[in-house]
């Protein structure tokens, strides 16, 4: 029988989001908000192995009221409980200070055999939540998981590392974080979808924690991190240029623009 926790994060739509450059920070508000692509790998993997061994899979995450939302579709996939961190506490979180908050989270839930997410997030995109977690709760941890080879005392796990494959062995509990050729995530149920609609949200502040974690470390009076500029680029479409005249003149324009270029 395993508990093996889960951690999902609720990401704005990257194409239609809109950045605080004063506030240094993400406009949340300006995007409609879904579960961060690859944790859903993470919940995929967590769930096989519930299947397989038996057990329980807890999703939990840290955010606003509106990430209910993404926990709600995480049990319409099959996750058994889920858990929403929500505090004004928590806002304005580094990756320190959110790894602290998760690692907390953990420690009140109690036993678990295995922490699970995704190897990144589309909106941070820093990869660092993971291992950093895995540190607050002094357990080991494995990155870049795309499949989980044997679970028999210790874990083995085949790992998709940019100069190839390595198979990782860890004693439990331990943290994983996956990546996006890991299992494809299945689709949640009519049945699931109704009964996670009338599924109540566990819901913790920092008060919940407080036996288990400081609350100086939580959210941005907890991150070292300083953001001093927020720079957004600006966007230009595509240029062009027609060199018109005989094939031996356009054949000298072009020449000519690849050498004052530097191309040639």
């Amino acid at each position: 029988m395993f508990r093996i926790v889960v951690a999902v994060k609720q990401v704005p739509d990257m194409e239609r989001v809109k950045f605080d450059t004063v506030a240094g920070r993400v406009d949340r508000s300006s995007a409609p908000g879904a579960v961060n692509p690859v944790d859903l790998h993470a919940l995929e993997m967590a769930m096989r192995i519930r299947d397989e061994h038996g057990g329980e899979v807890v999703v939990i995450s840290m955010g606003p009221q509106q990430a209910d939302s993404a926990l709600k579709e995480c049990l319409a996939r099959g996750a058994d409980r889920v858990v929403l961190l929500a505090d004004k506490a928590f806002a304005g979180a580094d990756t320190w200070a959110t790894s602290y908050t998760l690692a907390s989270a953990v420690k009140k839930l109690g036993g678990y055999d295995l922490f699970i997410c995704g190897e990144k997030t589309v909106d941070g995109d820093t990869g660092q939540v993971g291992p950093e977690t895995a540190e607050w709760l002094g357990i080991p941890h494995v990155n870049y998981v795309r499949e989980i080879v044997s679970i028999d005392g210790q874990l083995k796990a085949l790992c998709d590392m940019s100069d190839g494959m390595y198979l990782a062995q860890v004693t439990l509990p331990a943290l994983l974080t996956v990546t996006r050729k890991a299992h494809r995530p299945r689709y949640a149920t009519p049945q699931r979808i109704f009964a996670a609609a009338d599924a109540t949200t566990e819901k913790w502040g920092a008060a919940d924690l407080a036996d288990v974690a400081t609350s100086d470390n939580f959210g941005l009076r907890g991150s070292p991190t300083r953001l001093t500029k927020v720079v957004v680029p600006p966007v230009e479409g595509r240029k062009g240029e027609k060199i018109s005249g005989s094939s031996d003149e356009v054949v000298a324009a072009l020449v000519e623009r690849l050498e004052t270029g530097g191309i040639l």
